[in-house]
């Protein structure tokens, strides 16, 4: 039986031995409290609420063209530049890479450095560029991020396991294949927790990612490696998976644009799966999803991914991006639910005073109505049917896995995870009634009945809270399902940052009034209460909300997104003016 600290530090020394020397930092620019990986897992007291998200400009190791090129432009534009040839895809990737080297050794948000081949491909791209005169593809040399779960050729895709360490995947998932195919150029992979089932990603073979606003708050999981990458520039697009929130949460942990897209839309298959395989077809199925820094971002990459994933993907269905669907409401106008709270878990008085702020902003926006959702009885039922859903398998292959080299649970896990019963075929089928009565049950948030029962789209969108509390500390994360409901229900789902947490926020003194609803709502309390946590730790942390549309709107969620964000960022504007 291997021992998974001598497994962890061999892996760890062959992570840095791919960071050129002349990439790397002096010890003197990483501020103090950066614990060895082994360390981070438990011990992250000794953080301080430190924002390093300046010191890749200031660090000296980039040179003003390659600051010029990770800083200045967006997916659209950088393209531009590379197919027309002022900038070739070396120089970009080469600046990318760089900029991730750096991230790396700011946070740890790195699994898997694809650096080699990542420039080798560059050069590959430039010389087919400079013959035949056309790109190889629709985003030739873009350089981008995936999960450490989606596989790499020749590369690992431990996936939080210190025991899937040095076992390289002897192909690529389906997503990878579609990238490659489209000019992409895959430069990491990137860090997730333990199991790929936590909120905080950190594991016992590469540590704990940090996040990169603030030392002191968590980066989410179990995207949070990409998030962190991604707030720091090292790549332009970010892929990941999501069964409980995981490209949402981790946006939402560093103020940026995440989008969870229907089952079908991004191909999802050739995941480094544990256990038995294809079980998510049967229980929750999870979906692969972007994360960016613009809302725009993310549509120039969905608009070339989602004709072309059913030809990848024995996972994806037929689609297309553009102006398609019922975007626009009764008398032509985009409406909007404000769905205020999941009926378990209330929200914390910053959460629900940022949502009111984004319904005010949309209220005032031309082209936007704005109603109020009452909230379903139906969706108080969600979290716990997903929670029965993702544990339909025991977790016995996992719990193998992990004794296998006698690898602790991560905090998080520990009181989570645990053996347990392995669903039957009858109680599947019992879980999944009962989920397709939720279903038709939630139909009603969306559809207005006429007369003789006729149905029309009464709410194109929901803008509702990613979570009931601002960005925890590690290992703190509550309330789960205001993310994991819409998987349950297969409804797109994108989160857009919205402002600061500033100090009227913070309501020193003053306790949450409503009644505990329960033992959910409880452990949220807990995030506020004065006597269990220091409110000014969430200063200048990120406040964003979540925007639903109904399944497979995923255009429109794209365009509703946009359209908020729009009125958002305008709304600031003239805050900032009074």
């Amino acid at each position: 039986m291997s021992d998974y600290k001598s497994i962890a530090a061999r892996k760890q020394q062959h992570l840095e031995s791919l960071i050129p020397t002349e990439w790397r930092l002096d010890s003197s620019q990483i501020p103090p409290g950066m614990l060895s990986p082994a360390d981070s897992v438990t011990n992250v007291s000794s953080y301080e609420s430190v924002n390093v998200t300046d010191i890749p400009r200031t660090c000296g190791l980039l040179s003003p063209n390659e600051l010029r090129i990770t800083e200045e432009y967006d997916v659209r534009s950088l393209l531009t530049e590379i197919h027309s040839k002022r900038l070739t895809s070396e120089e970009v990737v080469r600046a990318f890479c760089k900029r991730a080297a750096i991230a790396q050794q700011l946070t740890r948000c790195l699994t898997e450095p694809l650096f080699t081949q990542a420039i080798a491909q560059a050069r590959t791209l430039d010389a087919h560029l400079q013959r035949t005169n056309k790109p190889f593809g629709p985003l030739h040399g873009l350089p981008v991020s995936i999960k450490d779960t989606f596989q790499v050729t020749s590369t690992d895709a431990s996936s939080g396991y210190v025991a899937l360490a040095f076992h390289p995947s002897s192909k690529n998932s389906d997503l990878v294949t579609l990238l490659h195919s489209l000019g992409a150029i895959i430069i990491a992979k990137t860090n997730v927790p333990q199991t790929v089932g936590a909120l905080d990603s950190v594991n016992n073979l590469f540590g704990r990612t940090l996040n990169p606003l603030n030392r002191r708050l968590t980066v989410g999981g179990s995207t949070g490696g990409e998030a962190a990458l991604l707030a720091l520039r090292g790549s332009m697009v970010g892929f990941g998976t999501d069964i409980g929130g995981s490209v949402r949460i981790p946006p939402m942990c560093v103020g940026i644009y995440g989008f969870k897209p229907s089952v079908g839309r991004v191909p999802y298959g050739g995941q480094q799966e544990v256990g038995n395989v294809g079980v998510g077809r049967v229980s929750l199925q999870a979906v692969a999803g972007l994360i960016a820094r613009s809302v725009q971002d993310l549509g120039a990459v969905m608009r070339e991914i989602v004709p072309r994933a059913e030809l990848f993907g024995e996972d994806c269905i037929p689609g297309t991006w553009g102006e398609v669907g019922n975007l626009t409401g009764k008398g032509g106008r985009l409406r909007v639910g404000v769905l205020r709270k999941d009926g378990l878990v209330e929200p914390h008085p910053p959460i629900a005073r940022v949502l009111d702020e984004v319904a005010q902003i949309l209220r005032r926006t031309p082209g936007v109505e704005v109603v109020e959702v009452p909230v379903p009885k139906a969706l108080a039922k969600c979290q716990w049917l997903a929670n029965k859903l993702l544990g339909v398998d025991g977790a016995g292959a996992i719990m193998d896995l992990i004794e296998k080299v006698n690898e602790p649970l991560i905090p998080w896990l520990k009181g989570r995870m645990r053996r347990g019963k392995v669903s039957t075929i009858a109680d599947l089928g019992k879980l999944q009634a009962q989920r397709a009565e939720i279903e038709r049950e939630m139909l009603r948030m969306w559809t207005l009945e006429g007369e003789g029962g006729d149905r029309s789209l009464h709410i194109d969108a929901i803008i509702h809270p990613v979570a009931p509390h601002p960005v925890p500390e590690p290992d703190r994360y509550n309330g789960v399902g205001y993310t994991s409901s819409w998987v349950l229900m297969d409804y797109p789902a994108g989160v857009v940052p919205v402002r600061k947490f500033g100090e009227d926020d913070l309501e020193l003194g003053k306790e949450m009034s409503a009644p505990v609803k329960g033992s959910w709502d409880k452990a949220n309390r807990a995030l506020w209460n004065e006597s269990t946590v220091d409110r000014r730790v969430y200063l200048d942390s990120p406040l964003s909300v979540q925007v639903i549309t109904p399944k497979l709107h995923d255009y429109e969620l794209y365009r509703a997104m946009q359209i908020s964000d729009g009125a958002i960022r305008a709304g600031s504007k003239e805050t900032a003016k009074l």
